[in-house]
């Protein structure tokens, strides 16, 4: 595989993300904002607020964010966190996603909230970022790193844009590090993957290449409570979002939804907040 070439499972979200029934439920679903698991202060909490309240724990634990850093987020959605960071620190955000739907509103909304000037939106993949050697001080990442098919790649891209002491963190749905084989088969099947990575996955190989832990913090807990709060909005907006999406779209959302809760019923699954920092 040459460096030019995305795996197989990026073309795929690609073409997911791009498309009309998806681009619906996200934005009138899941939170239009803010495309990623929520933190959860009560099981029947607004998704939109457990949203940000990742965004912001994310940014809090990052610690002295200022006008003068320089943050890439990786699979950027439609930008919710790089307009907090934005707005909040003033940091300068470049916004790295492959769907140009989701881009497009994306710069729309920095637009009307008056932050263009801190915020590039670039198409693309984190398999092979367009960004120079030692460019950014936060690599930043929210559920997006679980749709490459080359996770390695993704690490190595990582190391590379970072400046020396500069920190990554992210969160990212993965199984557990005792996950047994099989049992998490329905879920790869929905989202196209072969495997999930894990906590042990993510400690090796940031290790292997010189990054030093700073903090991982299992939350398997929200991952359940946010599928399961997607799945109850979506079924009393059943109607209204068939009319978006179609009824099949809904259906098997639905029933992928449903997986997810399954697995972290089980405890095959795993979910929270990594941080590790760069070698300076």
């Amino acid at each position: 595989m040459t460096r030019s070439t995305r795996s197989q499972a990026v073309e795929i979200a690609e073409e997911y993300y791009d498309s009309t029934e998806a681009d619906a439920f996200y934005l009138n679903v899941w939170g239009g904002e803010d495309i990623h698991i929520g933190l959860y202060d009560a099981p029947g909490e607004d998704i939109a607020t457990a949203s940000r309240r990742t965004v912001e724990t994310m940014a809090r634990q990052l610690g002295d964010l200022t006008a003068e850093t320089r943050v890439i987020d990786l699979g950027s959605g439609y930008g919710g966190a790089a307009r907090y960071l934005a707005a909040t620190f003033g940091c300068h955000v470049d916004c790295l996603n492959l769907s140009r739907t989701q881009n497009e509103l994306n710069r729309k909304n920095n637009g009307e909230a008056g932050v263009t000037a801190l915020i590039d939106v670039i198409h693309g993949s984190y398999e092979d970022i367009p960004a120079p050697d030692a460019s950014y001080d936060v690599a930043w990442s929210q559920d997006a790193i679980l749709h490459s098919g080359d996770r390695p790649r993704v690490l190595d891209e990582i190391n590379r844009v970072l400046k020396p002491g500069g920190q990554v963190i992210f969160t990212d749905p993965m199984q557990a590090d005792d996950c047994p084989d099989g049992v998490l088969q329905p879920i790869l099947d929905r989202i196209h993957l072969e495997t999930l990575a894990s906590f042990g996955f993510y400690r090796s190989e940031l290790s292997a290449r010189g990054f030093k832990e700073v903090a991982v913090s299992p939350m398997l807990d929200h991952l359940r409570t946010h599928y399961t709060r997607v799945g109850e909005d979506l079924q009393s907006r059943y109607d209204d979002i068939v009319d978006l999406s179609g009824k099949e779209y809904v259906d098997n959302m639905l029933r992928g939804l449903q997986h997810w809760v399954n697995g972290a019923d089980k405890g095959h699954l795993a979910w929270g907040i990594v941080q590790f920092q760069k070698a300076a």
